[in-house]
């Protein structure tokens, strides 16, 4: 992806990457078993981005205004330890989270796809989008993402903060390597 310079500079100052879920991590579609238990599809991809922005000291959160087991399950199997399920508030949470990480706004990239999620982008530094946001998100977005809602999102952002720093063929070294799967992230 081409990036303007502008961009690539917000990019670079990334510290902190907070995804949404449904609709950036998985496609937003709501499963339910025949026993009522939710069911959500989430991409592997992602989880190898993710992983790979705790290994270049770029902390991975997720603030969602849902809450369920398939989710917090995810979370825990990628190490992410700033996990807040059930928010009401999205902005009130990153702020209480920048504060006690000593993070700028400007050093957060928010990913989002609905209304929900304006409120936090149009105060972060850099407001990514995936291609199948509602419209008014990915025209406040500095980024749309090619790939759609839990179609590889988050292996998209982290490829745009990894290039921003380095030649992504470094980056990837660390993912071949035998221990990376069982790599937690560690805050």
């Amino acid at each position: 992806m081409q990036l303007s310079d502008s961009t690539r500079q917000k990019a670079k100052a990334i510290k902190l990457v907070v995804f949404d879920v449904d609709g950036v991590l998985t496609d937003g579609t709501l499963v339910y078993s025949h026993d009522g238990e939710q069911v959500k599809h989430f991409n592997v991809k992602d989880g190898v981005g993710i992983k790979l922005l705790g290994e270049f000291d770029v902390i991975p959160a997720i603030i969602s205004a849902k809450s369920s087991a398939p989710l917090t399950r995810r979370a825990q199997d990628l190490g992410i330890n700033y996990f807040y399920p059930g928010t009401k508030d999205k902005w009130a949470c990153l702020q209480t989270l920048m504060a006690e990480l000593n993070i700028e706004p400007s050093q957060v990239c928010y990913v989002g796809d609905d209304v929900i999620d304006l409120k936090v982008m149009m105060r972060v530094g850099l407001a990514v989008a995936p291609q199948d946001a509602f419209w008014l998100v990915r025209d406040n977005a500095d980024i749309v993402t090619s790939a759609a809602g839990g179609k590889g999102v988050a292996r998209e952002v982290a490829d745009i903060i990894l290039g921003s720093r380095m030649d992504l063929k470094d980056a990837y070294i660390k993912a071949m390597l035998p221990e990376f799967e069982t790599l937690k992230n560690e805050q």
